[in-house]
């Protein structure tokens, strides 16, 4: 998306195509969004449905997983409302294969309902679905919706939403160092041509870019093998707010706070 369709998307000229679904919390911090300091890439490590469930008495986690659903859509819409460029959500681990199986049928489950039901929402509002991961060890019913949803937006040139599935950033890393070492015996690319720039070519999904802001949920102060290369100079938000309780104000907020930043890369800003 351009700069200039950046500029138009928060604010009062916004804030009428959107004034119905927004409560008057949203209303006021998205007018106070300045539209030129919008990150591009935004990360979330959607932590925190198993504690939700808990705190509402419920007995099974998988209720705290269905939950969160609705904030998954809520903030999919909402990314793309704003012009973002591309939204990674970090959906299921490498790690998460540990869990116990009943709870990974339950998650498998809600992975290909969401990817079946949303298809019509994700082509109105012109949202592209990619995934990053070792997407292999899905299941082939798995795999069939995700493709299916993939190449049903293939074509939409908005938001673009990168579900992390069976992802891990060392499992990533050491995916990327194969597929080069490959080129490099293959000749492809000679030993000094290796670079991080090159390497960061290897990657799921290189085009996508390093995310801007990263947000955790549920007040961890861990990044959980998440995007480990990618977040070398990303902007950290974390939030006491569980997942399925997350919604536009709660974007906002985070992209308030990423706005008050000030970001160095490493170097030093003038006096």
């Amino acid at each position: 998306m351009t700069q200039s369709n950046n500029q138009i998307a928060p604010g009062r000229c916004f804030l009428e195509k959107v004034r119905d679904r927004l409560t008057d919390e949203e209303r006021q911090l998205l007018l106070v969004i300045d539209p030129a300091k919008l990150p591009q890439h935004v990360a979330i490590i959607m932590d925190g449905n198993g504690r939700w469930a808990k705190q509402r008495g419920y007995l099974d986690r998988i209720r705290g997983h269905e939950a969160g659903i609705d904030s998954v859509r809520t903030v999919v819409r909402a990314c793309g409302e704003l012009g973002l460029r591309a939204l990674t959500l970090y959906a299921f681990s490498v790690e998460n294969w540990k869990r116990p199986q009943r709870e990974i049928d339950a998650l498998m489950n809600l992975l290909k309902r969401f990817l079946r039901e949303e298809i019509n929402e994700l082509n109105e509002n012109n949202v592209r679905l990619v995934a990053s991961g070792r997407l292999h060890d899905l299941g082939e019913d798995v795999l069939a919706e995700l493709h299916q949803t993939m190449q049903a937006t293939a074509s939409n040139s908005g938001l673009v939403l990168n579900l992390a599935l069976s992802y891990g950033g060392r499992a990533e890393i050491v995916d990327a160092v194969r597929k080069l070492v490959a080129d490099v015996l293959e000749s492809k690319i000679r030993l000094d041509d290796i670079s991080e720039h090159l390497l960061s070519r290897y990657l799921y999904h290189p085009e996508l870019g390093d995310p801007d802001l990263l947000i955790r949920t549920s007040g961890e102060m861990r990044v959980s093998n998440f995007l480990l290369w990618q977040i070398a100079y990303t902007e950290f938000y974390v939030t006491s707010v569980l997942w399925p309780d997350f919604r536009r104000a709660d974007l906002y907020r985070a992209i308030l706070d990423y706005q008050r930043r000030e970001r160095r890369f490493g170097g030093v800003t003038e006096a």
